[in-house]
């Protein structure tokens, strides 16, 4: 393979802004054709564009049919922004024709769906890449790099949270043609949370207890009936805690992603901007010399260090660019190893269908089972 053909279904925020930097950011690729079942996404003008996608990308063919597009066009990947509810289906339609496939995060919404969908990636030819972009931050990389060095140890409790502020146009924008994020339940979009944690954590997740707060945000036209907050409590079976803090609306003007990693030689944080402070990347190691008191890493909040003069890296602080990088290069390469594979994708999103579940059970402790495990079951 020499230049990848690329589609994409899913042309909300999420899914104009890939289809943008596949198309322009790099010289190997051509996006070839587009899908949404609404025409306005392409023809009409959005809130974060000066004119429509049309017009920004005359070349791609634009599909109000998925499967028709996948059949005329025979692309080499699809890349799936459709709503975070709705995804294991187009992955499953693509790997079933041998497409290569990246898909946004959580990659499935119920059980049924995972087995589904890794039935499908074990029997494709094609290879699937789950879009977690917050696992190529720069600060997640020196987390790992931290870990793989044993400069802290391993970790026995680590705690994240994605707090979310629920006002303003943006919050308006994003969800007016995303009922998903209306009505999704907070614990189930963990994956930004758990993704870069699990990085080094060699155990799955495997018990969880989670409680949801109800409704107390009053917020303007609200629709949604879901908790207000939900706190998740994971552990692995030698006993390594996580604790995940999520949102679904809250009046904290702060935000998004932060988290504590404790570990048996060290201790690592990246908190979240809050307030005007800037972002705080530190960390302290009892082996590494001069490091036992916090010591700060100077890093962007996101952007990966070796993508720091490239002018192309954007979207979240460059993560995005860094991701279809990676994949990129190793489909030209005829490599089936990619960054984030569907078993690390299956592991930061089973957990949070875990959680949800146990919330409606008022807190019962869960025992969680994954493709791969012989107890698994697509039922709870």
């Amino acid at each position: 393979m020499e230049r990848i053909r690329i589609v994409v279904v899913g042309l909300g925020h999420r899914g104009r802004h890939m289809t943008k930097l596949a198309a322009r950011g790099f010289d190997c690729t051509d996006v070839v054709g587009v899908c949404d079942i609404d025409r306005d996404m392409w023809y009409q003008k959005q809130w974060d564009q000066d004119k429509p996608m049309a017009e920004i990308l005359p070349e791609p063919a634009f599909f109000l049919d998925y499967q028709q597009m996948l059949e005329e066009l025979k692309p080499d990947l699809v890349i799936v922004e459709t709503g975070a509810d709705i995804h294991a289906e187009f992955c499953c339609q693509a790997l079933d024709r041998g497409i290569h496939v990246l898909s946004d995060i959580p990659v499935v919404a119920s059980l049924a769906e995972a087995d589904a969908l890794w039935r499908s990636a074990n029997a494709s030819r094609g290879v699937i890449m789950v879009g977690a972009n917050p696992n190529e931050a720069g600060w997640a990389n020196a987390l790992v790099d931290l870990h793989q060095r044993g400069l802290i140890g391993e970790p026995y409790y680590m705690e994240a949270e994605y707090i979310h502020w629920s006002e303003g146009a943006m919050s308006t924008n994003l969800t007016a043609h995303s009922e998903w994020r209306r009505h999704l339940s907070p614990i189930r979009y963990c994956t930004h949370s758990l993704g870069p944690l699990l990085r080094i954590l060699r155990e799955d997740l495997r018990h969880v207890s989670c409680f949801g707060t109800g409704q107390h945000c009053q917020i303007p036209g609200r629709v949604s009936r879901k908790d207000d907050m939900q706190a998740a409590q994971f552990r692995t079976e030698s006993g390594v805690v996580v604790r995940l803090l999520r949102n679904g609306a809250c009046r904290a003007r702060i935000g998004h992603h932060s988290y504590r990693v404790f570990c048996t030689k060290g201790y690592f944080e990246k908190i979240a901007p809050k307030g005007g402070d800037p972002v705080k990347i530190r960390f302290n190691s009892d082996v590494l010399y001069g490091a036992r008191q916090l010591t700060t890493l100077p890093l962007a909040e996101y952007m990966p260090h070796e993508y720091a003069d490239n002018p192309r890296a954007i979207g979240h602080g460059g993560v995005d660019y860094a991701m279809l990088d990676k994949l990129f290069t190793a489909l030209l390469a005829g490599s089936r190893t990619v960054p984030t594979d569907l078993r690390e994708g299956l592991r930061m999103t089973l957990p949070g269908i875990y959680a949800e579940e146990s919330a409606r059970r008022n807190g019962e402790v869960m025992t969680m089972y994954y493709p791969w495990d012989a107890e698994w079951k697509t039922s709870f």
